[in-house]
């Protein structure tokens, strides 16, 4: 299903999410169950079935990774079950700085500051890669497509990455 069809969107990976927000309870509205409560067993199951399409097209619009997936997956890439890695060797390596500096926040003198720095680190990489992502989606030529897929698993670990600055936050909220 072309979640950007159903929500009237062109396929872009700029969404405007706001307009994406609106149009989803819109949507809802006109589609929710209660409204085929007298209706055939039919129409009744036809209307969960169209909320849900409805739940799932938003959710994976209105996330960044989930819609630039989509977007590949609408080309003809499909990158939701795959196990492949990223190949990219300066990456790999500042993977490993990340993850040792991840590891030190629990030992630093100053573990906040640390945090601080590695947050704003996470978040400014992420950002480039967003925005050259958003370049490579627009095109239409197969191999800026393949590198889109590099870029899109590239932030996969960052998010990854965040998750674990917040796990190791929270940790020390929990020590304290």
């Amino acid at each position: 299903m072309n979640y950007f069809e159903l929500f009237s969107f062109s396929p872009s990976f700029d969404v405007d999410t706001a307009l994406l927000a609106h149009r989803y309870r819109d949507l809802q509205k006109a589609v929710h169950p209660d409204k085929f409560a007298h209706s055939t067993e039919q129409n009744k199951r036809l209307a969960v079935q169209r909320t849900a399409q409805i739940n799932d097209g938003f959710q994976t619009l209105k996330n960044p990774v989930s819609r630039a997936e989509h977007l590949l997956a609408l080309k003809g890439i499909e990158l939701s079950h795959e196990s492949t890695t990223v190949k990219d060797t300066p990456f790999l390596m500042q993977q490993m700085q990340w993850r040792e500096s991840l590891e030190d926040i629990r030992d630093s003198a100053a573990p906040d500051d640390l945090i601080d720095e590695l947050n704003q680190c996470f978040i400014d990489y992420s950002q480039s890669i967003i925005s050259r992502l958003a370049i490579l989606l627009e095109s239409d030529q197969p191999q800026d497509w393949h590198q889109a897929a590099d870029h899109i698993r590239k932030l996969k670990f960052m998010v990854k990455l965040q998750d674990e600055l917040s796990r190791a936050e929270d940790a020390l909220f929990d020590d304290e």
